[in-house]
């Protein structure tokens, strides 16, 4: 079935096979377990095989999203707790259902100490503390702090005079504003400063550049956690293996393995605890032609991939001129290849020497321990360092398919600049040991690039947003239907249990929005002249975030016909997105020092486009284009449902969606509309703002999941091309069980526009697999030479049954 049978789940194994996957946002004041056990027969309806959880253990209270876990080793009181847990296990059992689980084993909140066991302990009693192990914490007397954990938490210079103490509860404890401390035993005394200077913690700005404890890419409020350690690793999974051994569960998702030591090794001790018919799905992003490492024991990703896959290829590489044109024009570069290959380099290189200066500190401090030497100079070797990390093409090399990435890269620096030769020789001892300094240089290495990458070059990058998404390749403007049906068919050969998704709680766009803008590129002549005739009406505040927020208001501008203002929380929510936007793109404005008079601006501008000429005009177009983009989405929807591996459904995806970036992806949702929606459903509906026939083909789709198992996961993959002049708006492959015929044939229309100004199909055939075919979505039936203006008369998609 895979590379390596023996490690990988065999789908059919499992008590509930994983057929396809909901992905619920829990959280205690909106959808707790029982909010899900509510909607558990609505899914069953809709064709879900298994609900796929957010984290459940215990978070920091009013956390909505659960990765700020401050207990992992209990379920989380405010979603139900254990006895809710099973209740829902149990439910969805009941139903041939199953449940899969997101397991965060990276880190875990700190932001209150006093709500973090762990953490509390280990401040109380430094490294005496049974937990210190736990942590990743620089206890070394050169750490900036004189030895104790630094910890980030001081707004200004003034901050420590306001420190008291609090002798409300049970023990006395240091008191900063809102937040609270322990004092160590033997350490209390009348004066807030004194004690301070006696506990095994020091309270320091945040922008001081130190911290005391590995930290989640650049977020002190996440202690990172040392699953190498043995009994980590037991602790943290306590919970997991009882609901294996009592069969709650048929799969993990592992958020963020690229953070941990060696990720490869705990991946293995993973396997061995789940077993092998569970499925083990790993949060990763592969960079552009990163191979999946199939020497690990898992069944995939959770599908970056198959998002940027199924992106590129609806995209019109014809738009690519023009809209290259338009960045340069009004963001100073055109948002290109060029563009990201000059600036990656430059960007990784400014990430590394401000944002993760803790981190890199601690890794030069490692390569001197492991390269046996104190002789070469720290700035030197930190230079050698972080150059070497700015040119690594993915997030972390120590995987099987990356062996000698390193050593490219080291020769490659080696070449650029030959007076780092010397700290480079240090760098590669130490490497070669694979010792602690290993360890530090591909756990920097990822933060780095994906700070670099996804969370401020994606932000700068204008060119066309929709391809700017976690995974994606921004640089390419689409890919040919021959990149995606080979890399689909590798997909169904080597991963066909693989995750699939086009919206997660990670994307910065739901896929809707993502279909919508993706229109942009087979007009991109139309979007120049107006971005250009709006910013004579409506100046915006710079070129760059100008044409950014464009975009973005383009993608989620209501199509129902209602003006934008009228629309619930659509201001406030665009608002949010701007400012999130431009502090990430850290340009004009930034998380660390805010530019009030620039958001200002912003603000002032988006509200002009909102209630002026503008909006009314943008909103013309997205009326104009709102059957395109519902195409565009419609078979975008498709060919991820009946693809190679197993699909998930964002929460609330089967219907038309407006998401942006969190938290605006994690608002609530109606599941009463949707359930209701469903169960009135009796003919095929029109392509409208309900959004009925995006449920509709959802539905059917996973029905005939359900109906046929075997011919996706572990089935067949199969490319299909139509003849005729039209033949290249056409996308279509054929399923079926291995050996035999194919017995499904999924086709959609790609460039929808373009084809609507070419006057449609004309005589463009597809030539059917022998056997007469149902569209499973209108009923029609077709057998042999197949016009394609009768194929997709009712529809822009087909979803054909033998």
């Amino acid at each position: 079935m895979t590379s390596t049978p023996e490690h990988h789940t065999d789908p059919i194994a499992r008590q509930t096979p994983v057929r396809s996957t909901y992905r619920l946002q829990l959280r205690p004041d909106g959808l707790t377990f029982a909010d899900a056990r509510a909607i558990a027969e609505y899914l069953q309806q809709l064709g879900i095989s298994h609900l796929y959880l957010s984290p459940v253990m215990t978070a920091v209270r009013g956390s909505t999203h659960g990765y700020d876990i401050t207990d992992p080793t209990s379920v989380a009181a405010g979603l139900g707790g254990p006895a809710g847990f099973k209740a829902l296990a149990d439910e969805v059992r009941g139903r041939g259902m199953g449940l899969i689980v997101d397991l965060v084993p990276n880190h875990v909140g700190v932001a209150d100490p006093r709500q973090n066991p762990w953490w509390w302990d280990v401040l109380t009693h430094g490294k005496d503390s049974k937990y210190a192990h736990y942590f990743d914490i620089d206890w070394s007397p050169a750490n900036g702090a004189g030895g104790r954990v630094a910890l980030p938490v001081l707004a200004n210079e003034n901050d420590p005079a306001a420190l008291t103490v609090d002798r409300s509860g049970l023990e006395p404890m240091l008191a900063l504003h809102d937040m609270r401390f322990p004092i160590a035993p033997g350490t209390d005394g009348e004066n807030a400063l004194r004690i301070h200077d006696k506990q095994h913690y020091r309270l320091v700005n945040w922008k001081s550049g130190l911290c005391g404890y590995r930290r989640y890419f650049t977020v002190g409020s996440l202690a990172a956690i040392r699953q190498e350690d043995p009994a980590v690793f037991e602790a943290t999974h306590r919970e997991l293996a009882a609901w294996c051994e009592h069969d709650l569960i048929d799969g993990v998702r592992v958020d963020h393995p690229d953070g941990l030591a060696r990720p490869a090794a705990y991946l293995k001790q993973l396997r061995k605890l789940i077993g092998p018919h569970r499925l083990l799905l790993v949060e990763k992003v592969l960079s552009h032609s990163e191979p999946l490492d199939a020497t690990l024991p898992i069944d995939g990703t959770t599908g970056y991939d198959t998002l940027a896959d199924i992106g590129a290829v609806l995209i019109d590489p014809d738009g690519a001129k023009q809209m290259t044109e338009l960045s340069r024009q009004f963001a100073g570069h055109g948002s290109d290849r060029s563009w990201f290959a000059e600036n990656e380099h430059r960007i990784k290189r400014a990430v590394a020497e401000t944002m993760l200066v803790p981190e890199v500190r601690r890794l030069v401090a490692a390569i001197k321990r492991d390269a046996r030497t104190e002789a070469c100079d720290t700035m030197a070797l930190t230079n050698a360092t972080i150059e070497v990390l700015s040119f690594m093409p993915v997030y972390r090399t120590d995987y099987a398919p990356l062996a000698g990435t390193v050593s490219a890269v080291v020769a490659e620096v080696a070449r650029r600049n030959g007076e780092l030769m010397p700290p480079l020789q240090v760098l590669t001892t130490a490497l070669a040991v694979n010792g602690e300094a290993a360890v530090r240089f591909h756990q920097v290495g990822g933060a780095v690039t994906a700070k670099a990458v996804e969370d401020t070059m994606f932000y700068r990058a204008a060119r066309l947003v929709s391809l700017q998404e976690m995974g994606a390749n921004p640089a390419r403007f689409g890919c040919t239907p021959v990149e995606f049906h080979l890399a689909n068919a590798e997909r169904a050969t080597r991963w066909p249990a693989t995750m699939t998704t086009l919206s997660t709680h990670d994307t910065k766009r739901g896929e809707d929005v993502r279909a919508r803008i993706g229109l942009l590129s087979q007009v991109a002549d139309i979007w120049a002249r107006a971005v250009s005739a709006w910013n004579d009406i409506a100046p915006g505040p710079d070129g760059a975030t100008t044409i950014f927020l464009l975009q973005n208001m383009f993608g989620i501008w209501p199509a129902d016909g209602r003006p934008a203002a009228a629309v619930p929380g659509f201001r406030d929510r665009v608002h949010q997105f701007a400012e999130k936007a431009v502090r990430e793109a850290g340009t004009q404005s930034s998380w660390e020092e805010p530019d009030v008079e620039f958001e200002s601006a912003v603000h002032r501008w988006i509200d002009t486009v909102i209630d002026g000429p503008v909006g009314a005009e943008l909103g013309e177009l997205v009326a104009d284009y709102a059957p395109f983009a519902w195409s565009e989405a419609l078979a975008q929807k498709l060919l991820q449902l009946c693809g190679p591996g197993i699909p998930d459904i964002y929460q609330g995806a089967e219907l038309w969606e407006d998401s942006l970036v969190d938290p605006d992806n994690r608002r609530p949702v109606d599941f009463t509309h949707r359930s209701l929606l469903l169960q009135s459903l009796t003919g095929t509906p029109d392509l409208d703002p309900s959004g009925a026939v995006k449920m509709w083909i959802v539905a059917y789709a996973l029905w005939l999941r359900r109906e046929r198992p075997e011919c996706f996961v572990g089935g067949t993959y199969t490319p299909l091309f139509a003849n005729g002049d039209q033949a290249g708006h056409f996308l279509s492959y054929a399923r079926g069980r291995r050996g035999e015929m194919p017995e499904v044939i999924v086709a959609v229309t790609r460039h929808t526009i373009r084809l609507d100004e070419a006057g449609g199909w004309g005589d463009t055939v597809l030539d059917l697999p022998q056997g007469h075919w149902t569209d499973r979505l209108t009923g029609h039936t077709f057998s042999g030479r197949s016009r394609l203006e009768k194929l997709f008369a009712r529809l822009p998609v087909a979803l054909l049954v033998r």
